[in-house]
């Protein structure tokens, strides 16, 4: 009994501490861990060096937001092998949103990215305790592909200037400046064509350290630093200190709310995207719910600790599901190897050139830039096609603030969404040669009969649809004067709302007074609740209801037969027939 309550009291607990729920590591468990824990650590010191810079940070802030962040992000997630730290995407919304706010690497510029960094944890947090991680559905494939393709662009292109010997310049003031630093163009190019190499030849190797050691070691051998090359400098060596970046005025709260949510959703949809991965190799549900709580809470402690906005980065998560990674241990390891480097190995990355940043970047985002998804879009549905080359185009054109293009992306899906609901399939069926019912105008099929309009909604009964399903009905009975029936074939409706009620009631009134006969088949019980309650279905001499297509079919064909000399002339016989539902069993889902 006490095993039993010890269990349960545990099982409590991990609900709100995930990481009670990993497994005690044996020695070869362990070991995997160690390896993982390195391997990932080799990427993370010159990847966040590398992002903070695209978000405008001290370059130091790149190192403390895989650190602290890194542990708690791993120990209140429940994908507890997700790497957590600088991205791509999310370090471009930093710097393009607080541009137009401030000086890039200013005291200012750092208290914003503080804040953003605070506010998207506190709002992820808030979300993910609420259980509303399903609002995060909202932004379908083609908007997200099209903002990642046009933040990958312009993340390309910001770094660039760096890449061709240009540090310290924009892209629009190249032309009729100094001349290009050819030096710091063989490194910049060195380092792409070495990870590319080595990504080829020797996939699990930490490439990236490797390509930051060289172009560290040669900078130093040439005295590149000394003749006036841009290189890492001097950072800062410990652990960050606590950070509180003061109060914020009202002002940069209100420029920071949008870029805010927009860092929001892009760092959570980066997340899902490893989360997705990770779940379903260790044959799990994803609970994106717990994920929010954890990624809420790791930027909250990026912010705390003087750093940026955090999310889960897909290439690292990779690296360490690849290196063998079992549970969280392996993050733990490379958390404390990360504090290992902030300590001791800082001095060490004086001489790295920027170039060698800038190419390490570059390299990384050439692997996302996919210009062939639109064809395959195209190929699919041209509307999605559509949305997703609109959020491309207007994510570049209103660059630095890019979270118009996720907005326009997400008004024209939601657009789309509702003409689709307000404009439902409704088709006239046929019986088929197969015994199925289709449209029968596609498959040029006869009607069932003459004088009976047979037809099915594949949408839900609601405000959206209701109107569009009389007025089809409305259409047909004064189109064909001698229509004896009206057949809906009900079995795609899965719900009804109070307007499909009170449109259902007024189809029916409206046949009734025409003389014309209503048939429902295939009804859902729970659309078939909503409508006994609304009062829809109460038995009438002009109402059958049918528990399947086939049943439906028979008595449509028996009642073609004495239709012809007078159409329900069985009423009373027929009105014992309309009760729906008199015992337990007739109820069908």
């Amino acid at each position: 009994m006490n095993s039993i309550a010890a269990h349960l009291t545990r099982a409590r607990l991990a609900r709100w501490f995930p990481f009670l729920a990993w497994p005690r590591p044996d020695r070869a468990t362990l070991r995997g861990e160690l390896i993982a824990g390195l391997t990932v650590a080799m990427f993370v010191i010159p990847q966040g060096v590398a992002y903070a810079a695209l978000a405008g940070m001290p370059l130091v802030t790149g190192i403390y937001a895989s650190f602290i962040p890194g542990l708690v992000g791993v120990l209140w997630s429940a994908s507890s092998r997700l790497s957590v730290g600088p991205t791509a995407l999310t370090s471009l919304l930093i710097g393009a949103s607080l541009a137009p706010l401030a000086v890039p690497g200013s005291a200012e510029w750092v208290a914003l990215a503080v804040w953003m960094a605070m506010l998207s944890g506190a709002l992820q947090l808030l979300m993910g305790a609420g259980r509303f991680g399903w609002l995060l559905k909202l932004v379908n494939s083609p908007v997200l592909t099209g903002f990642t393709q046009g933040a990958s662009v312009l993340i390309v292109v910001s770094q660039l200037p760096a890449l061709l010997g240009f540090t310290g310049r924009k892209l629009a003031q190249l032309p009729g400046g100094p001349p290009p630093d050819r030096v710091a163009i063989a490194f910049g190019l060195g380092t792409m064509a070495i990870l590319w190499f080595t990504k080829k030849r020797w996939p699990h190797l930490p490439s990236a350290m490797v390509v930051v050691v060289i172009g560290g070691v040669v900078s130093a051998a040439i005295g590149y630093a000394l003749g006036g090359g841009a290189v890492i400098g001097t950072l800062p060596t410990g652990l960050p200190a606590p950070y509180w970046p003061g109060p914020i005025p009202l002002a940069s709260l209100g420029a920071l709310l949008v870029p805010t949510m927009m860092v929001t959703l892009v760092s959570f949809l980066e997340t899902a995207s490893s989360a997705k991965v990770d779940n379903a190799r260790a044959g799990k549900l994803w609970n994106e719910n717990q994920d929010l709580i954890g990624q809420g809470l790791a930027k909250i402690a990026s912010g705390l600790s003087g750093g940026f906005a955090t999310s889960s980065s897909f290439s690292r998560s990779a690296i360490n599901l690849y290196a063998g990674a079992k549970t969280g241990w392996a993050t733990v390891v490379c958390v404390v190897l990360t504090g290992a480097a902030l300590l001791w190995v800082m001095p060490l990355l004086y001489h790295v050139p920027q170039a060698v940043l800038a190419g390490l970047v570059v390299t990384a985002i050439l692997g996302i830039v996919r210009p062939k998804v639109f064809l395959q879009l195209w190929r699919v549905s041209r509307i999605e096609a559509a949305t997703a080359l609109a959020t491309f185009v207007v994510t570049i054109a209103t660059a630095p603030d890019i979270y118009w293009g996720v907005l326009a992306g997400l008004l024209m899906s939601l657009a789309h969404f509702m003409y689709r609901h307000l404009h439902p399939r409704i088709i006239e069926v046929g019986l088929h040669p197969d015994g199925s019912l289709r449209d029968r105008h596609l498959w040029e099929l006869p009607p069932l009969a003459t004088d009976v309009y047979a037809l099915r909604m594949d949408a839900a009964l609601d405000f959206a649809s209701a109107s569009t399903l009389e007025r089809a009905i409305a259409e047909q009975v004064a189109s064909r004067p001698g229509l004896r029936a009206v057949c809906l074939f009900a079995q795609p409706i899965n719900r009804v709302d109070v307007t499909g009620a009170e449109v259902f009631g007024s189809i029916r009134q409206s046949l009734q007074m025409q003389g014309i006969g209503l048939h429902v088949a295939g009804l859902k019980l729970p659309a078939q609740t909503v409508l006994e309650k609304a009062g829809q279905l109460a038995p009438g001499p002009m109402l059958r209801i049918h528990r399947t297509d086939a049943e439906a079919l028979d008595a449509l064909a028996a009642a073609s037969l004495s239709a012809r000399v007078a159409p329900f002339a069985h009423g009373a016989a027929d009105a014992q027939q309309l009760v729906v539902g008199d015992e337990p069993g007739d109820h069908w889902q």
